[in-house]
């Protein structure tokens, strides 16, 4: 007999560890009773299902199999969404079964860290995302500037001045508003456009593209802070892989929403984790991937906090080069 899949909106209200370990544990055993892939990937380690009572004995599926197989606990599917890549990298596929739960999902995310949507403008400078297409990160914005259109919300592909002249708008009205680029997109125009921000947050996300040299984080953020005259920036861990998002903020960290959970794995060996503030591999619990799969190993290198906040470090070298802040420290 099937098991039921959990009710999605017991995962947005999730308020404590213990809640966020039930509900963990439902989404895990309707997931190894429906993904296909995910069951075989749980046979072929020869764990017994009704054994695993903490979140802790949960597997993780090797992100690797969004590349090669179709991950999903449904036989239909709203949206696919594909990694970046070149044409000598395999992409990811994410079968997402649901939009509406990806919406609700990154704009809880988005409100939980910097409150009411409706009250910024968004301006983005994603100009390889948008050239690619099949982009999650690009869904979330076209959703986040349609829902905040009347504010002068929009896109700015090869627009540096229209750009320019809409921060100063901004700055002058004293709106809210946030920056959103690729890495290399806000270096460029901030070299032609340096700004003195007091108003605004930029919100930068992924790596060079190859378009420039790779920075560190913290040297990325520092170029960035003097040439946009601001205290601190902002970024969002996300993937085609995950449905939920993790928001670097004023604490230097990334923090994720109630209803994600970073652990980190060793290097040399995949089952077991590190103590806090001990680098290894990052492995996600996104319980929005209901129908899909929310226990997912990475090949992101980092470190956990006591806080539930944690650290992105770079890539492990066996990996392919991928969208998401690639930085290396």
């Amino acid at each position: 007999m099937k098991i039921l899949e959990p009710n999605i909106n017991s995962v947005f209200n999730i308020k404590n560890s213990y809640e966020f370990s039930e509900i963990a544990l439902k989404i895990f055993r309707y997931q190894a009773d429906n993904n296909l892939v995910y069951k075989e990937y749980i046979s072929h380690l020869n764990l017994n299902i009704s054994e695993i009572k903490k979140i802790d004995d949960i597997p993780f599926l090797p992100i690797s199999f969004f590349k090669t197989h179709k991950v999903t606990c449904k036989f239909t599917e709203e949206k696919v969404f594909k990694s970046s890549g070149t044409t000598l990298t395999t992409r990811s596929n994410h079968f997402v079964h649901s939009l509406k739960i990806y919406e609700s999902s990154f704009v809880k995310a988005f409100e939980y860290f910097f409150g009411n949507l409706q009250e910024y403008t968004f301006l983005a400078l994603l100009p390889s995302y948008q050239e690619q297409g099949d982009s999650s990160l690009i869904y979330m914005m076209d959703y986040f500037i349609s829902q905040t259109k009347n504010n002068g919300s929009a896109y700015f592909l090869n627009l540096d001045e229209e750009l320019n002249s809409k921060i100063k708008e901004l700055e002058k009205a004293e709106k809210k508003y946030i920056l959103f680029g690729v890495s290399y997109a806000l270096l460029d125009f901030m070299e032609v456009f340096p700004q003195k921000i007091s108003f605004g947050k930029i919100m930068e996300t992924g790596g060079m593209k190859g378009r420039r040299k790779e920075l560190t984080k913290d040297e990325l953020h520092q170029e960035l802070k003097i040439g946009y005259g601001v205290s601190a920036i902002f970024s969002e861990y996300g993937m085609t892989e995950l449905l939920s998002q993790a928001y670097f903020t004023e604490n230097k960290k990334f923090n994720p929403p109630p209803w994600m959970k970073i652990f980190i794995r060793n290097t040399s060996d995949p089952f077991q984790f590190m103590p806090t503030g001990k680098r290894g591999l990052i492995n996600v619990i996104d319980l929005a991937n209901t129908h899909s799969c929310s226990f997912i190993a990475t090949d992101d290198i980092g470190q956990s906090f006591e806080n539930e906040s944690f650290s992105v470090l770079g890539r492990f070298d066996s990996a392919d080069v991928r969208g998401c802040n690639l930085m290396v420290e």
